[in-house]
Formats: C-alpha cells, structure tokens, sequence
C-alpha cells in the first residue's frame, strides 16, 4: 500500500474509522481544472479519499441510435448512452496528473475500470485498489480479470440479487484474491429512503465475512450516518464543487459544505458508537449527586418516628439510597434531625 493509503485499514479488526470516499465521477463537467479542485475540495472536507471512473464511450456501448441504446427512465431518461457516456467520462490522459495532486496532498486516489483495457491502465497508474461499479458485478469475466491482479477491491452490490452478489464474491476469492468488501447500494440516482434497506449492511458482513459499507446515492446524509452506527466501514458519497455545475451527476452529489457536515457527522456518530463499557465517566459521577435520596422534609425530634410524613424520596443523591426506604420507615430518630438533613444511619434506631 501506498504511503497515504487508509484504506487497508478497512480489514484490520481494530479499526473503527469508517473510510470515507468523495467520488468525483462526472463532476468535474469537462474541465480538468475543477477535477483537480474537487480533490483538494475532498481533502478539506475530510474525505479519506478520491475516486475517478476510468472508462471511454467506447468501452461502454455502441454509438447507435437503436431504441436499446436510449433510457426511457429515471434521472437521464430520454439520453442515448454513447452520448451520456460522452458527457460524463473522465479522461484517461488526465488521471495520473489527477492522481498525483491526491498523493501531493494526501488524500487516497482510486478508480472505477469497466473493463480490462481500463485495468491495464490503471495497472500501469500505480493505482493501488479497485472499485467495481453494481453494473458491473454480473460481468464474471471483467471480475476475474480483475481479482488476477492482487489488488483490493471495494464492490458495489445495486440491482443484485443474493444470488448474483455471492457468485461474484465467489468468483473473486476463488481467484485467491480475499481482500474484498462489499458496498451496500441503491442503484437509482437519486435513491430514496424507501429503497435504501440499510439492515443488508451487517447481513452481507455476516453471510460474506467482509468488511460492508454504503455507496449512497441518496440526498442528504441521514442514510451515511445511520449506515456507520449500523455497522458500514465505508462510505461513498458523490462529491461536486456546486450543484448549478451541469454535468449527469450533480442533481445527487454533495457540495463542500454538505459533504464537510457528513463528515463531521460520521465522526461523531463513531465516537457516540464507542465500545461496550459500564464504567462511570467522570461526568458521570459528577451528575450521579443528582439522583434521589432520603431526606428529613420536617424537623424531626430525637425518639420520633420516621414517616411518610416527615422523610421524602427527593434530589439530590446526598442521603440514604431509596432502596433503603422500607427498611427506614418507622424507625426512630435516636438525635433531633433538622429539615433539609440527608438521612443516614447514624441517625436512626436499628
């Protein structure tokens, strides 16, 4: 791993910093000058690291017009693919520039391939671990290419089954490459709460014996940071410089700002998390004065019984525990008690 790579602290047992992902994608609009302000805008708001996705429209799909090669549906409905891909590729000659400002800086710098010619590439980049995009995770030969060359990689499960996400890790390990982890997803842009089924996080651990996390699609950051208390080790969260950039991405990416307070959030959320632990902090014990206690609420004389009356369960803690309560009543004052007077035992017959 590489001097700034967090990352391989995903798989380490003592590791409770969930690895936080700016995905970049098609945000930089074209320009490489924004790409590059993108991840030092990431690294300021406390990403751990930025992601690119390392593909051309050629490598996607055919340049054609038939009616499979259009989408009907969703956030680009009415879009041929070619020309989506067009608008929203990063270029290949771009990114180890890309990549070096990330390592200049120290924020982590990986990418999405889609098929092999991309992995050669990014091979050749020194990239260090790889993300496999949901659309890619029924693309068995693409995965076994991939998993030959050692690296880690982090993939997204939207859209599959059970059934397909356990041949697709099977097709990984089976390779001999373990270190994988799996990203919860809802692959619809933007995904709504509905379809978020967040309880698949510690289900894919459990069934996978891998490190989960959440590709989040969604707005705002409630489903990131409910993910983390939930168990997720990553999460990955599309970043822009400002929403009123045009570009495919950016009616579901996080400015700034907003993805700073995601951050901010998480890191709260994992300390509010802690570990399992019933001792009393200091704070604690500074505010356990406060809980009830038997106190005199009456002048008491000496050889005069304690009552309902006279005693109470009241603030603050100074006086006798109220599991003492029964054993008290009735019982006699052996010296005059003042009002006001927390009650203890030397102050009472038996």
């Amino acid at each position: 791993m590489g001097r700034n790579n967090k990352f391989k602290n995903i798989f380490s047992s003592e590791n409770k910093s969930t690895y936080i992902i700016a995905e970049m994608s098609a945000n930089h609009a074209g320009s490489k000058e924004r790409a590059l302000e993108i991840i030092r805008a990431a690294k300021d708001a406390g990403a751990d690291c930025v992601k690119v996705q390392t593909y051309t429209p050629e490598t996607m799909t055919l340049d054609s017009d038939k009616k499979w090669f259009k989408i009907d549906k969703g956030t680009w409905e009415g879009e041929n693919l070619y020309s989506l891909y067009q608008k929203a590729y990063t270029p290949w000659e771009w990114q180890e520039e890309l990549k070096n400002e990330s390592e200049r800086i120290g924020i982590d710098f990986f990418s999405t391939p889609y098929d092999n010619t991309a992995v050669d590439f990014l091979e050749d980049l020194g990239v260090e671990f790889y993300k496999v995009a949901s659309f890619s995770i029924t693309n068995l030969p693409f995965l076994k290419y991939l998993a030959q060359k050692g690296k880690p990689i982090i993939m997204s499960t939207g859209m599959a089954t059970l059934a397909e996400i356990d041949e697709a890790v099977r097709t990984i390990k089976e390779i001999g490459n373990d270190q994988l982890a799996l990203l919860n997803c809802s692959s619809a842009y933007p995904s709504i709460a509905d379809d978020m089924n967040l309880k698949n996080i510690k289900n894919l651990e459990e069934t996978f014996d891998v490190p989960v996390g959440l590709s989040d699609h969604s707005l705002g950051s409630v489903a990131a940071v409910t993910s983390v208390a939930m168990g997720a080790k990553i999460i990955e969260k599309h970043f822009c410089m400002s929403r009123e950039i045009e570009n495919p991405d950016a009616s579901f990416s996080m400015e700034p700002d907003e993805f700073k307070k995601m951050v901010d959030d998480i890191r709260a959320a994992e300390r509010a998390i802690g570990k399992i632990d019933y001792s009393i902090s200091e704070k604690e014990k500074n505010s356990r004065i406060f809980r009830r206690s038997i106190f005199a609420v009456k002048d008491i004389k000496a050889g005069e019984e304690l009552t309902e009356e006279n005693i109470k369960i009241i603030r603050p803690g100074y006086g006798l525990k109220p599991k003492h309560w029964d054993n008290v009543l009735k019982t006699k004052a052996i010296k005059d008690i003042k009002k006001g007077t927390p009650l203890s035992f030397d102050l009472i017959k038996g």
